[in-house]
């Protein structure tokens, strides 16, 4: 990324804007923090209200990144934050799985430790299967994170706050084992943003700044060695802030969640019919996989290589039968499911079509957008 600021620069402005000038969610200055997410699940909402109440006010979250199939996971938590995400997840990976939260802002760190007793009594776990790093999430490696050591990693809107994105997946594509999942809410912009918008520093603290064009994330992950991005949902930030609206001009943003597997290098997968067999905790009669397939349990749908190759050599594998197309009965009129489906990339037009469909008022549990840090 080309920017009038150096990264060093950039990581001190972002520790000082999430370290000292916020201190809760109410010092955000614009509203890319509070754009509606979807529904969160009954049984997330109840590990939510676990969570303690000085952990939860220091957080600013873009959707929500909790994946579904958590059970004995070791999960690692980019921009962890106070810790929110981590403590919801630790409830729901149990005490065989792990979680490890590494942020920069030493602050934030601090309170994330400070209530880890606290959360580890509440859950009834004998020993604590959480930690928390200081550092920086380019450089896992420095860290202490060991490669391939992680099934699944999630970062909540804080990928756009670094310079260097193409690094900062590198790095995940590094520790994440074969068949893991980067499973990440993000901002992106619908351009290439030009250099004012770059090197304005409250744009850039308010998730805006460094939001990354929503065409190079296939390009990126692409050449890292990513599966194609897989869009979850998307939803479309407005600023309401005038004097910032004019620094923005005609850049528009949309917050969104992605999932991107990397997969062992085997053979192509075929396209084939999958039957959801249910199982998964809260999803056990559907599970929305993301924008384009949703799997009913017992109900065959048929599925291009890519997705084949994604549920089979994922953690999702043994939820799934497979069945060869040429040995299932022929859809109605000799015409199947994925042929006639439009597979939605875009995040902008998801999230144009999400945004005609949402109630007047925001639903219970719904999520915001923009950092590690804002309660929902």
């Amino acid at each position: 990324m080309a920017a009038s600021r150096d990264a060093d620069e950039i990581h001190k402005d972002v520790q000082n804007y999430y370290g000292n000038v916020l201190k809760t969610s109410a010092d955000l200055q614009t509203n890319a923090c509070v754009t509606q997410a979807k529904p969160v699940p009954k049984y997330i909402r109840e590990s939510l209200q676990n969570v303690h109440e000085d952990v939860s006010s220091r957080y600013y979250g873009c959707g929500l990144t909790v994946p579904e199939r958590l059970e004995n996971c070791r999960i690692l938590d980019l921009g962890s934050g106070s810790g929110r995400d981590c403590y919801v997840l630790s409830q729901l990976v149990g005490e065989k799985g792990h979680v490890t939260g590494i942020d920069m802002t030493k602050v934030q760190v601090e309170v994330a430790k400070t209530y880890l007793e606290h959360h580890m009594s509440k859950f009834g776990f004998q020993s604590p299967n959480v930690t928390f790093l200081h550092g920086r999430i380019e450089k896992l490696a420095e860290a202490g994170i060991q490669s391939e050591s992680y099934d699944i990693v999630i970062s909540n809107c804080v990928i756009n706050l670094v310079p260097d994105k193409q690094q900062v997946l590198q790095e995940v594509y590094g520790v994440l084992k074969h068949g893991g999942e980067l499973y990440f809410s993000d901002v992106y912009a619908s351009l290439d943003l030009p250099e004012d918008i770059k090197s304005h520093k409250v744009l850039w603290g308010e998730c805006l700044g460094g939001a990354l064009y929503w065409k190079d994330l296939a390009i990126i992950a692409q050449k890292i060695g990513f599966c194609p991005p897989r869009l979850v949902t998307a939803n479309i930030v407005t600023v309401e802030n005038k004097e910032l609206e004019r620094v923005l001009g005609d850049c528009r943003f949309v917050s969104a969640t992605f999932r991107l597997f990397k997969l062992p290098k085997t053979e192509p997968a075929e396209r084939c019919r999958v039957v959801y067999n249910g199982g998964i905790t809260g999803h056990e009669k559907e599970l929305i996989f993301d924008a384009n397939f949703t799997f009913k349990e017992g109900e065959a749908v048929e599925v291009d290589e890519e997705t084949a190759a994604v549920l089979k050599n994922s953690r999702f594998a043994p939820h799934f039968l497979f069945t060869p197309v040429e040995a299932s009965l022929p859809a109605p009129q000799g015409c199947s499911e994925l042929e006639t489906k439009v597979i939605i990339r875009d995040p902008f037009k998801l999230a144009e079509e999400s945004d005609k469909m949402k109630p007047r008022h925001a639903p219970e549990g719904a999520g915001g957008c923009c950092g590690k840090r804002k309660n929902c």
